[in-house]
């Protein structure tokens, strides 16, 4: 959520930003929450003068006792200012909890070099890397191939497990393992620390680092429990931070998370019934970065310059775009997309995605960093997805498919495989 700081002095930006978001509708929250800070604040105002009262009168109880003096007057005006202190408590409380659910509605600040614009029409190309390559035979399909070579099944997990799963084998399914395994020791080497997160998270947590409102229907939640299938190895790998106050010199956090992903992908693409690229589970290495707000847009460019040197060893054409005011997240204050050149399809498929959340899920779950002089400031999060894996081998197969079938494959994988094609 965005801190309450600004609601006070600068609701200019906030409406500034709704405007931007086509979000017009929530400036009526933004009035709404600017009424009720003020009427928060007087309450505030009286909750501190009565404890200050109270402390008075306990001075002069106490004074009044060492004297033999009388205080039944003092000690009936204590239980008035008592009930009055309780009272006043309550509306605050109150009142902060309906504060918070209509804060957690308004979206994060925008970067002032995000493209202004309604929908994904408005996204902006900022870069292409490597030239697509031209080919004189007819390419064939990823799913066609893995099943014709059976390195893969779509039909036998589809009868046991429903659309948008899979089987993958032999050389396909070591290929798999092969980019998991170059991603990770990628990221070691650029000093993450390597975690392997849950693979359920309970509902509060999950509060914390998503519109879990927006985004339950893309997620699955384990029947009769409190838990959810994680989506991303993002959300534990963030939300294991919740109400914790991290020591200054053990910052910047550098994670780098492998795990396996579930979402139902409810929308108009659907899922693939013979495929890869839209499935409702997939495997993913992810990169995370906890810092502080100064090392925020630095840290940005840092794991985008990951991503692009992963694909660039990789040798697969890509571009950058930049999503619009209208096309970004609410948690997000910036987001790139790297899209990966697919020759069959004859255009760019989005692969990773990479979001600076600023302050917003830090301040939510309460995550911040605490130095020598026991000072507190809320952290910035960020995110990037390092490699997808089932994206990725799309690319691969449509990239480096050759006129007899077989696939090359990458040099920088060759020795995670141990065979250079398929």
């Amino acid at each position: 959520m965005i801190d309450i700081n600004l609601i006070r002095e600068k609701p200019e930006i906030i409406k500034e930003t709704l405007k931007k978001r086509n979000q017009n509708e929530k400036i009526k929250i933004l009035e709404f929450l600017i009424e009720k800070d003020k009427k928060w604040k007087k309450l505030k105002q009286q909750s501190d003068k009565l404890r200050s009262e109270r402390k008075k009168l306990n001075l002069q109880i106490n004074s009044n006792k060492k004297q033999g003096k009388n205080i039944k007057k003092e000690i009936k005006q204590a239980g008035i200012n008592r009930q009055k202190l309780l009272k006043t408590e309550e509306e605050k409380e109150k009142l902060e909890q309906e504060i918070n659910k209509e804060l957690n509605k308004i979206p994060n600040l925008l970067h002032k070099s995000v493209p202004t614009g309604k929908d994904e029409s408005k996204n902006k190309v900022i870069k292409k890397y490597g030239k697509p390559k031209k080919v004189s035979f007819k390419l064939k399909s990823h799913g066609e191939i893995i099943e014709s070579k059976e390195q893969g099944n779509f039909e036998r997990a589809t009868k046991i497990s429903g659309a948008g799963f899979y089987f993958l084998h032999d050389k396909i399914a070591w290929l798999n393992q092969a980019i998991i395994r170059y991603a990770i020791d990628f990221l070691r080497k650029k000093g993450y620390n390597y975690v392997e997160p849950p693979l359920m998270m309970r509902r509060k947590p999950y509060e914390g680092v998503v519109e879990l409102q927006d985004f339950q229907d893309v997620m699955y939640k384990i029947e009769n429990e409190d838990m959810y299938l994680i989506a991303t190895s993002e959300h534990p790998l963030i939300a294991q931070y919740i109400n914790t106050n991290i020591k200054e010199e053990k910052l910047p956090i550098k994670l780098a998370g492998y795990s396996m992903c579930f979402r139902k992908e409810i929308g108009s693409h659907g899922v693939d019934t013979r495929g890869l690229f839209r499935t409702h589970q997939f495997n993913k290495v992810e990169q995370i970065i906890i810092c502080q707000e100064k090392d925020s847009w630095k840290y940005f460019e840092e794991l985008l310059k990951n991503t692009e040197q992963m694909f660039k060893e990789l040798g697969i054409p890509y571009r950058l775009l930049e999503m619009c005011s209208g096309d970004l997240g609410n948690m997000k204050a910036k987001q790139i997309d790297l899209e990966l050149w697919m020759p069959r399809q004859g255009k760019y498929q989005e692969v990773t995605s990479l979001s600076n959340c600023t302050d917003y899920q830090a301040r939510k779950l309460k995550i911040k960093s605490i130095d020598k002089y026991l000072n507190k400031k809320v952290l910035h999060t960020l995110n990037n997805t390092a490699i997808a894996t089932s994206r990725v081998l799309v690319g691969i197969i449509e990239n480096f498919q050759q006129k007899d079938g077989t696939i090359l494959i990458p040099k920088a994988l060759h020795k995670y495989t141990g065979f250079k094609k398929i």
